[in-house]
């Protein structure tokens, strides 16, 4: 296994790497009543003994197949691997597709449909070339081999966003508890949001956005999204608030779940220089970005409005970690001590904390201090926790 480097090499890194004066630093973070507590015993084991992936930064099931799993790789190809480690071939391969260049940039999301089993839909989310610049798109490719095959040839692009920059692109997808599908989108880069995406709500970028896949061409909108009633957004923007938008003022919401017992949304975003966060997302919330960091005032550093605001749930400085990977609210049988607190970890420092999922300013316990990168949590069909290692390629099982 290779040894953790805390060197800007990967998205998650936006909190040492915003670009411009938004870099990030080592300096110690104010008191944030987050001081490490004690220890639950947990271990980590390979989860596939022997094999090893190309920069994975997720790792996935289809609902209905135990055996089958499916690692996402940056530059592009998703990988299926069985249970016992043979890595049986590619789903798909779109790596002449996807702009992987900029170190934030690559096949950033994916996720199978509810009923893959039966329609084949499957989504990605990835970045490619446009003019010389960054565009993110979110696309359905179907399978039309039964199950074992993506085809690309099928693509049908939903809905895509021109990048200001080359980082904070965010890139997460998943299907909530009611059926739609939900995006993450980064505010667009450098640092301090200098075109203040993640404020104004006429375009796509720092935002959460819940679209309905199965009505409409080329979706249709829930009808209780906060800006419903408005015209679909073009390439990320448009001329009222976007209708796509379910929560807004992230920087770079890094992965996101949703509680399988309550269905509630879980939110890691990345921060600059002092903070990193977990935010419990609902619908219509503005969690604060580029106004402040965490909790703590941004623009400007300090008398800052915080009206209409929502603070997070969860926030750490930089003196524990500096690129916050999201996780699970953790609903297995592996280890009961975790039953019901949100795990999460953090990129550069290789730290695995919990939280409970109840009350407010609440506190963390460090359960695991590793040498990973980690680019990605997973949660197998039977809600047991999954540790995906960007740098050394491996995954890990949470023990």
């Amino acid at each position: 296994m290779k040894f953790k480097s805390i060197v800007c090499v990967f998205l998650l890194l936006s909190g040492c790497g915003g670009g411009g004066n938004g870099g990030g630093s080592n300096t110690p973070a104010d008191d944030t009543g987050t001081s490490p507590p004690s220890t639950t015993t947990v271990s980590i084991t390979e989860a596939f003994a022997g094999t090893d992936f190309s920069q994975p930064v997720f790792l996935t099931q289809i609902s209905t197949n135990n055996d089958r799993w499916f690692v996402v790789e940056r530059e592009g190809r998703i990988r299926e691997v069985q249970a016992n480690g043979v890595v049986t071939g590619d789903l798909i391969d779109i790596r002449n597709q996807v702009d992987s260049s900029a170190s934030e940039s690559g096949l950033l999301g994916f996720a199978f449909h509810p009923d893959f089993d039966n329609n084949g839909q499957a989504y990605l989310s990835y970045t490619r070339n446009i003019g010389g610049g960054l565009e993110s798109v979110v696309t359905r490719v179907l399978s039309t081999d039964g199950g074992s095959t993506l085809n690309f040839s099928t693509e049908a692009v939903l809905l895509s966003v021109i990048q200001d920059f080359g980082n904070h692109n965010g890139g997460h997808l998943a299907f909530g508890p009611d059926g739609f599908l939900y995006i993450s989108f980064g505010d667009g880069g450098s640092g301090n949001d200098p075109n203040n995406r993640s404020q104004t709500t006429a375009n796509l970028m720092g935002n959460i956005l819940r679209i309905n896949i199965d009505e409409g061409s080329p979706y249709s909108i829930p009808a209780d999204n906060p800006f419903a009633a408005n015209a679909l957004c073009s390439q990320g923007f448009g001329g009222a608030s976007c209708p796509e938008i379910f929560a807004w003022g992230l920087r770079n919401p890094w992965r996101f779940s949703f509680d399988e017992t309550t269905g509630e949304m879980w939110v890691g975003d990345v921060g600059q220089n002092r903070f990193e966060e977990v935010d419990r997302v609902t619908l219509g919330g503005n969690y604060g970005w580029r106004i402040r960091e965490g909790a703590n005032c941004n623009i400007p550093a300090s008398g800052c409005d915080v009206s209409g605001l929502i603070d997070p749930h969860h926030e750490y400085g930089h003196d524990l970690g500096q690129s916050i990977t999201g996780g699970y609210v953790y609903r297995g049988s592996e280890i009961p001590s975790l039953v019901g607190t949100y795990v999460f970890g953090d990129f550069v420092s290789g730290r695995i904390w919990t939280v409970p999922i109840t009350g407010t300013n609440v506190s963390s316990t460090e359960v695991m201090d590793t040498n990973l990168n980690i680019s990605s949590f997973a949660q197998g069909n039977n809600n047991e926790l999954y540790v995906v290692d960007f740098s050394s390629g491996i995954i890990f099982r949470l023990e």
